[in-house]
C-alpha cells in the first residue's frame, strides 16, 4: 500500500510542480504579507473545486475568499478555453482566441490566488441547450477528463456555477454542471476510468453546491434564500490591504478580450449555495471536514512547529523563521507519504525561500527562440538575502542532460553569476499548445498524452533543476528557461522560452479566394529560426491548379531574416474548397511549420507554429462597386476577405465620419459590434443616415443587445434580442424570393447556406418598423421561425442593412455562399 501512495504522491508532485504556470513570469518577490499569508495556508489542509463551463464564467470574487481569507487550495476547472467567443480587443477567434482566454484565466488566478484547470472540451460556439451541447461534445471525454482533475486535485467540496437543470442559459453552462453531478459519483468508483489509477486514486468529494444567486432567477421566478448556505466574501483582507470584491474586480479584468473590465467595490457581498449531492450542510462550506493537521495522521509536531512559526514571524525580519521552518520541513519528511504530505513540502519549500528572500533565475541570454540541435546560453542566477547559510550544490540543466557541480556558499546578498552554452537536443518538440498539436474535432481537442490533460499550458520546454542546502538540510528549486530583456521604455520585460523550428514559411493570407479564372498573387514569408538556411520554397496545390514558378531559392543568413516569395496561382476550373499550403526544403529536410505570434501587454507572448496552410475558394461570384468603407469595430477580418475578392477597402474612423465625405464609397459597412465599442458612433450615427438618405448602402453587422452607445441603429426604430441561431446548417427560408438581395448580382439559392461555420447567426432584432424587409427566416430545431436575421430598408435615395448572421466568422472561413450573399448587400442599388 505504501509504494501505490508514494506513486500516487508522485503524481501529484508533477501537477504540484506544474500549477503555478508563471514560466514567462519574473520570479516571484514575496512581501513579508505574502508570506504571512502562505505561513497561514500552511496550517489549512482543505480544498475546493469550482466548475463551469467557460473563461469568466467564474466567480472571482469567491475564488479570492476561499484562497485568501479561508486559505484553502482553490481551483477552477473551466471545461472549455472560450474558442467560440468573440474578441474585443483583436482579430484572434477561434483557437488564438482561445489561447488569449487560457491566458487570462491565468493572470486571473495568479491575481485572486486560485488554480486554473481545463477539460479537452472545445468551446464550438453558442448552444441552447446540453442535449444540443453533448451531441459536439464526446460527453464520456469531457467526463473523464472532470474526473482526472478531481482524483488529481482532491477537492472536499466542489461548487458549480451553474445549475444541472436546463434552461434559461448557455447549454454549455448547464453541461458543465450536469458533468459535475456525474464526476462527483464517478471520481469515488474504481470502476469508472480504471486506466486513471495507475497515476491516481478514487476520489470521494465531501459535497456538490451550486452557487447561486437572484441572476439566475428571471422571468417572474422570485429568488428565495431560505434554507440555502450563506458566505459573506466581500470582507477585507488586510494583510493584502483589499476587500475580496476589489481582489474580484482586478481578477475578472483580466478578461480584457472578452470587455469584463469592473470597479472594485467593498462592503458584505453574500454568497449563495444551494445543495445538489454528498453530505448535506447547515452552516459551512466545509462542514463535516476536517481542515487541520489532524487530518494526517502523526503530524502533531508538524502543527505545533507550524503554530510556533505563526506566533514568532516577525515582518522585519522573515529570515528569523527559517530555523523553525527548516525543523517543520524535516517533520514532514518523516511522515508516510500522502496528498497533504506532498502539497505542503511543495508549500513549505516556497515559503522557506521566500523567507530567505532567495532570488533563482535561469535566463536565455539573447534568444527568446531556439531550434532543436541548436546552442543556448543560459544565465543562472542565485542571491541568498539573509544570513542564514545556504549552499548552491549541484546544476542540472535537465532539458539538455547535463550537471555541473557547485559547491558555492552563497554569501549574504551575493549574488552567485554562471553561464553556461549547452546544445539544446535535436528531438526537443516544438513549442506548440499541447491541445492544437494533433488534429480534433469540433466538440474536442486531441491529446493523446493523459499526464498532460487538465493543464492549462505546456509545462515549460526547458528546466534547470538546482540543488541547495539551507543550514545543512537538502531542497531542490526547478526553474523555468525563460528569456528577459530591458526595454527602453517598460524596463525588465520577460516572456516564455520557445523551441522554434529552424525555418518557418508563412502564407500572407488565411484564405484566398478566386472569383473567376484570373490568377492570384499568393505571398510567402520565409524566416530562419537559425543562421545560415538556405533551400528551396515551394507551394503545395490542389489538383489542377498550378503555381508560376513552381518553386522559389531562398538564402537566409541571420536568424530572424525574412525573405518574400510572390508566386502566381492559376486555379481549377470548377467551383471548390480546398487548401493551399507551403513548403521549405533545407538541409534536406521538408518544414511546413507557420508561426504565429499573439502579443498583448496584459498576458505573455504567445508563440504558435501552426501548418502552413490556408483555405483555397474558387467560385462563382459577380461583384458591382468597388470602393468600401470599413468602420471597425470589436475586430475582425472581413476587410482583408472582400480585398481576397477584388474590392478596394478603405478604413474609416468613427471621429472622421462625414456624409459629404463618404459618398465616394459603393458601400459602407460596420464591423462586428460597433455600436457596443465605439462611443461617438452615438454622435456620427446622423452622418451615416444622411450618406444613406443621398442614395449609399450601409450594412451593420450584428451588435449584442446590451450596452449599445445608441438604440437608434437605422433610419426606422429596430430593437436588439439575444435571438439567435446556433445550428449552422439549419434550414433557411427565402420570405422574399424575387428580393435583389437574393438575386443580384449572385443568384441565392439553398446551396450557398451549405458549409456554414459556427452558426447561422445571433442577436437578431425582435422589433422592427415595417420599412424593414425581411428577407430569409431560419431558426434552430424546435424553435420559432427568426425571420430577422436579414433587415433590409429603402431610406431616401439609398439602402440600410441590418444583419445578424455571422459573416465574421464565414468570410474569414472561406464559405464561398457567405461571400456571394455579403457581396449581394454590397452592391443594393447599383
Amino acid at each position: 500500500m505504501t509504494s501505490v501512495r508514494a506513486f500516487v504522491a508522485g503524481a501529484l508532485l508533477v501537477w504540484l510542480a506544474a500549477a503555478p504556470f508563471a514560466q514567462a513570469q519574473a520570479p516571484k518577490k514575496p512581501n513579508a504579507a505574502d508570506i504571512r499569508l502562505a505561513l497561514e495556508k500552511l496550517n489549512v489542509l482543505g480544498s475546493v473545486l469550482y466548475m463551469a463551463a467557460h473563461p469568466d464564467d467564474e466567480n472571482t470574487r469567491l475564488i479570492a475568499y476561499l484562497a485568501n481569507e479561508r486559505k484553502l487550495r482553490t481551483g477552477y476547472l473551466s471545461l472549455t478555453r472560450g474558442d467560440g467567443g468573440q474578441n474585443l480587443i483583436g482579430p484572434e477567434i477561434r483557437e488564438e482566441l482561445g489561447i488569449i482566454r487560457t491566458q487570462e484565466l491565468l493572470q486571473a488566478r495568479r491575481t485572486d490566488g486560485g488554480e486554473q484547470f481545463f477539460s479537452r472540451a472545445n468551446d464550438f460556439g453558442f448552444s441552447k441547450n446540453p442535449a444540443e451541447t453533448f451531441t459536439i461534445w464526446n460527453r464520456e471525454q469531457v467526463l473523464a477528463d472532470a474526473v482526472w482533475v478531481i482524483r488529481n486535485f482532491r477537492p472536499d467540496v466542489i461548487i458549480t456555477r451553474f445549475s444541472p437543470e436546463p434552461g434559461g442559459t448557455h447549454g454549455h453552462h448547464t453541461a458543465s454542471a450536469m458533468i459535475a453531478l456525474e464526476a462527483f459519483e464517478a471520481a469515488a468508483d474504481p470502476k469508472r476510468f480504471p486506466e486513471q489509477l495507475k497515476t491516481v486514486a478514487p476520489w470521494q468529494v465531501k459535497r456538490l453546491l451550486w452557487n447561486t444567486s437572484s441572476f439566475f432567477y428571471g422571468q417572474g421566478r422570485q429568488f428565495d434564500p431560505t434554507g440555502k448556505l450563506t458566505v459573506d466574501a466581500g470582507m477585507y483582507n488586510a494583510l493584502l490591504g483589499k476587500s475580496y470584491n476589489e481582489i474580484a474586480a482586478l481578477s475578472r479584468s483580466m478578461h480584457k478580450s472578452q470587455g469584463f473590465g469592473s470597479s472594485g467595490t467593498r462592503g458584505e457581498a453574500i454568497e449563495y449555495f444551494e445543495f445538489l449531492k454528498g453530505d448535506k450542510a447547515t452552516t459551512d462550506l466545509l462542514e463535516g471536514v476536517t481542515t487541520t493537521w489532524s487530518r494526517v495522521p502523526g503530524s502533531n509536531e508538524v502543527s505545533k512547529l507550524v503554530q510556533e512559526t505563526l506566533r514568532n514571524y516577525n515582518p522585519a525580519n522573515p529570515a528569523a523563521s527559517v530555523p523553525t521552518l527548516l525543523k517543520t520541513y524535516a517533520a514532514l519528511n518523516k511522515l508516510p507519504n500522502s496528498y497533504w504530505k506532498t502539497v505542503k513540502q511543495q508549500e513549505l519549500q516556497d515559503v522557506i525561500k521566500a523567507c530567505l528572500g532567495l532570488y533563482l533565475e535561469a535566463a536565455s541570454v539573447n534568444e527568446y527562440a531556439v531550434s532543436p540541435g541548436e546552442p543556448v546560453t543560459v544565465a543562472l542566477e542565485a542571491v541568498n538575502r539573509s544570513g542564514v547559510p545556504v549552499t548552491l550544490n549541484k546544476v542540472e540543466y535537465l532539458f539538455a542532460g547535463k550537471d555541473t557541480a557547485v559547491q558555492q556558499k552563497l554569501e549574504p546578498n551575493q549574488p552567485f553569476f554562471a553561464r553556461t552554452t549547452l546544445t539544446l537536443p535535436a528531438a526537443t518538440p516544438y513549442s506548440q499548445p499541447y491541445w492544437l498539436q494533433l488534429p480534433g474535432s469540433t466538440g474536442m481537442f486531441r491529446v493523446d498524452a493523459p499526464a498532460l490533460i487538465g493543464l492549462p499550458e505546456n509545462p515549460a520546454p526547458a528546466q534547470v533543476r538546482l540543488q541547495l542546502t539551507v543550514q545543512n538540510q537538502p531542497f531542490t528549486f526547478t526553474l523555468p528557461l525563460v528569456y528577459k530583456r530591458t526595454d527602453p521604455v517598460e524596463g525588465e520585460q520577460y516572456r516564455p522560452f520557445e523551441v522554434a523550428p529552424p525555418v518557418t514559411v508563412n502564407l500572407a493570407e488565411k484564405v484566398y479566394v478566386f472569383a473567376d479564372a484570373q490568377p492570384k498573387p499568393v505571398t510567402v514569408r520565409v524566416r530562419a529560426g537559425k543562421d545560415q538556411v538556405a533551400g528551396q520554397v515551394s507551394l503545395r496545390l490542389p489538383a489542377g491548379w498550378r503555381a508560376e514558378p513552381a518553386q522559389q531559392a531562398f538564402t537566409l543568413a541571420q536568424k530572424g531574416a525574412e525573405q518574400s516569395f510572390i508566386f502566381q496561382v492559376y486555379p481549377g476550373a470548377t467551383q471548390t474548397e480546398s487548401t493551399i499550403g507551403a513548403a521549405v526544403t533545407a538541409n534536406g529536410r521538408t518544414y511546413t511549420q507557420g508561426l504565429t505570434s499573439i502579443q498583448y501587454n496584459h498576458i505573455p507572448t504567445q508563440t504558435l507554429f501552426p501548418e502552413a496552410a490556408a483555405k483555397a475558394v474558387k467560385l462563382d461570384l459577380k461583384r458591382k462597386g468597388q470602393l468600401i468603407g470599413y468602420l471597425m469595430g470589436a475586430g475582425d477580418e472581413i476587410p482583408a476577405s472582400l480585398q481576397q475578392i477584388g474590392y478596394t477597402v478603405e478604413q474609416l474612423r468613427v471621429e472622421d465620419l462625414n456624409a459629404s465625405s463618404l459618398r465616394k464609397y459603393d458601400a459602407v459597412v460596420t464591423g462586428v459590434r460597433a455600436y457596443n465599442t465605439l462611443e461617438r458612433l452615438k454622435f456620427q450615427q446622423p452622418q451615416l443616415m444622411e450618406y444613406v438618405r443621398n442614395g449609399g448602402t450601409l450594412v451593420v453587422q450584428y451588435n449584442v443587445s446590451n450596452g449599445l452607445v445608441t438604440t437608434e441603429l437605422g433610419p426606422y426604430p429596430i430593437k436588439l434580442s439575444n435571438d439567435r441561431v446556433t445550428v449552422e446548417d439549419a434550414e433557411v427560408r427565402f420570405l422574399k424570393p424575387n428580393h435583389p438581395v437574393l438575386n443580384t448580382p449572385n443568384k441565392i439559392t439553398e446551396q450557398d447556406f451549405r458549409g456554414w461555420v459556427q452558426e447561422r447567426g445571433l442577436y437578431f432584432p425582435n422589433q422592427w418598423a415595417p420599412e424593414y424587409e425581411a428577407v430569409i427566416s431560419s431558426n434552430d430545431p424546435g424553435e420559432s421561425p427568426k425571420d430577422s436575421g436579414l433587415l433590409v430598408a429603402k431610406y431616401g435615395k439609398g439602402h440600410f442593412v441590418y444583419t445578424g448572421y455571422s459573416f465574421f466568422r464565414e468570410l474569414p472561413a472561406g464559405v464561398p455562399g457567405a461571400y456571394r450573399l455579403f457581396v449581394n448587400l454590397l452592391s443594393l442599388g447599383k
